[in-house]
């Protein structure tokens, strides 16, 4: 199973197609805490991902989380394009030669939170993106260290991200425009959160196939 640029490919891909049919699952989740452009802005984005990548025809991953990055910070409106530019961009600069390695999966995630929690300045139990990919980073580092391989640690992060966007429902928003809501933020699951745990299911998914 080698994480190689074709890998990385394959996966914005999945990502572009998977951000596409739950567009309007994405718009209805960021419509009752946001400002409900979630789905339509990501969906924007990973369409010009795609469209990027066919151009530039990267040959490392690291040159296709670049144009990742760049193409998302251009593209998408509002917190996430700045957000998910971020952590692609410090992705990209932590990811080393190819292929990725286990350890190198879990750096790679880890710069991706560090990444958003510097942008952002969020820190876990906001209800905020960094709550899926806080889980993420966790878990990934977890299964490295018990030596799984590559694909083991990406299924672990996505798992990972799975619970941490589910824990975001019970809490209560103190960070981004939920937090206007004060109590009113309970009860739902955060957009981002949720955006951001299907990015890393379709990192796993497109790393099982290869």
């Amino acid at each position: 199973m080698t994480l190689d640029a074709a890998w990385a490919i394959r996966w914005m891909k999945a990502c572009q197609e998977e951000v596409s049919s739950k567009r309007e699952y994405l718009i209805d989740l960021d419509r009752k805490i946001g400002d409900g452009d979630h789905g339509e802005n990501l969906d924007r984005g990973f369409s010009q991902v795609v469209f990027a990548l066919d151009v530039a025809e990267p040959q490392s991953v690291q040159e296709v989380l670049k144009i990742v990055a760049k193409t998302l910070m251009s593209t998408v409106g509002g917190a996430a394009g700045p957000l998910f530019g971020t952590a692609f961009m410090r992705a990209a600069k932590t990811a080393p030669v190819d292929p990725l390695e286990s350890q190198d999966v879990a750096a790679v995630i880890a710069a991706a939170l560090e990444g958003i929690q510097a942008r952002g300045k969020a820190e876990r139990g906001e209800k905020t993106m960094v709550d899926a990919w806080g889980a993420a980073a966790d878990a990934a580092k977890a299964a490295a260290e018990a030596g799984a391989v590559p694909a083991a640690v990406l299924e672990a992060a996505a798992a990972g991200a799975r619970e941490g966007a589910a824990a975001t429902e019970p809490m209560k928003a103190t960070k981004g425009r939920a937090s206007y809501l004060g109590d009113r933020s309970i009860g739902h699951l955060d957009p981002g959160a949720t955006s951001s745990a299907i990015i890393l299911q379709q990192a796993y998914l497109t790393a099982r196939e290869v």
